[in-house]
């Protein structure tokens, strides 16, 4: 796999935020309980990236959440990773569902999704959700916890 470490580069030195998300390294590290099923949660309220025809700023609050299988992501690769798209031009349905893709070929998780609630640029705000895998059975996934765009109607 492209851009996949087995190991810690980044932790304990100076790690300068890629340029892209195509250059950015995602690390991954042992799951200390892969025999148990449990959540793990991200969340990213101040994602930023570029809209493509504009290349005005889109901002979007990001809820990753998984069920490791061998694998976890290393927080500090994982925030360079979304740090790197503040200036890659793509649509909201692109940005959410490639983070959710690059995440899952990293770490093949038992079950994940990711949530991109988008915040209105235009008039229109949108959100983009996906998912690959079942939750497993018994396992806890809470809400995500982020109130639909309503306005001020």
């Amino acid at each position: 796999m492209s851009g996949v470490e087995d190991h810690v580069t980044m932790l304990g030195q100076d790690s300068p935020i890629p340029q892209s998300p195509e250059e950015a390294v995602l690390d991954r590290v042992p799951n200390p309980h892969p025999d148990t099923n449990y959540v793990a949660r991200f969340t990213a309220p101040e994602f930023t990236s570029l809209c493509p025809v504009t290349g005005q700023p889109d901002f979007a609050h990001l809820v990753i959440d998984y069920v490791p299988d061998q694998w976890l992501v290393e927080s500090k690769s994982l925030k360079l990773f979304l740090t790197s798209f503040r200036n890659h031009g793509a649509f909201h349905e692109d940005c959410t569902v490639a983070i959710g893709k690059r995440l899952v070929e990293l770490l093949a998780p038992r079950w994940f999704r990711i949530g991109g609630y988008w915040y209105p640029r235009g008039g229109i705000p949108i959100d983009v959700f996906w998912q690959d895998g079942d939750l497993p059975q018994g396992t806890w996934a809470p809400d995500q916890g982020v109130q639909p765009y309503r306005g001020r109607g």
